[in-house]
């Protein structure tokens, strides 16, 4: 079948090459520059070890920095030893020490905590974060956008609020590491049957790339539409 390339689906097709690529290639610069900078504090070291060892022990001792994929290498050892450090309690009371110097050094406290709390969030182990893409109305009635279903209420929270609820996050766009913090009755929010990539992209491109309609689908019916057509 002959394929009609329309202006739309030409700017679709490259906003999505653009969302597919962006990331990868940031991926790949964060990952070289931290190999460049491990390799070049390796190789400091390697030289000054070298310098104050007898002459006959320099060539061998030097010969370390000639190692294949050594980058690759140092990246991969820092990453298990900090996982090693950090399953054991001297590991975590060193890595305490270290949140909390870097949590009071003006500029950089407000950046290392940003990153950290966007980490923790996404790569929880509680299996809830971002784990689902939700429909909802907001900022007012009549409104819809997508956001996340970061988890339940629990605690004084939960035993406070008058029905069953779920923690909302409500990403901007097209930053979505910014928004907002919502708890909503169950009743009130829409199921999506996209995935949390999907929802993202659609986020970050301000809808310009729609996710297509998986063939299972079905219209979702909730209280939450039945209170809007009243």
């Amino acid at each position: 079948m002959r394929q009609h390339f329309t202006s739309a689906k030409i700017r679709n097709y490259l906003v999505t090459g653009v969302f597919i690529w962006v990331p990868i290639l940031i991926t790949f610069g964060v990952i070289g520059w931290g190999m460049n900078f491990l390799t070049g504090i390796f190789e400091t070291v390697v030289d000054m070890v070298a310098r104050v060892m007898p002459i006959i022990w320099q060539a061998p001792i030097l010969a370390i920095k000639d190692i294949p994929f050594l980058g690759v290498i140092l990246v991969i050892l820092i990453l298990f030893l900090t996982g090693l450090m950090a399953a054991n309690l001297l590991g975590q009371w060193f890595l305490r020490v270290l949140d909390s110097l870097f949590s009071r050094i003006p500029i950089v406290k407000s950046v290392y905590g940003s990153v950290k709390q966007v980490s923790d969030t996404l790569f929880s182990s509680n299996g809830q974060a971002f784990r689902k893409a939700l429909l909802v109305q907001y900022p007012r009635a009549g409104c819809w956008t997508v956001a996340f279903q970061t988890g339940t209420p629990n605690g004084d929270v939960a035993n406070k609020l008058p029905e069953d609820c779920i923690s909302v996050y409500v990403p901007t766009t097209p930053n979505p590491t910014s928004g907002f913090f919502l708890i909503m009755p169950k009743t009130e929010v829409i199921d999506l049957d996209m995935s949390v990539d999907e929802a993202l992209k659609y986020i970050i491109s301000m809808g310009v790339v729609a996710p297509e309609e998986h063939s299972n689908a079905t219209p979702a019916v909730t209280t939450a539409q039945t209170a809007t057509d009243i």
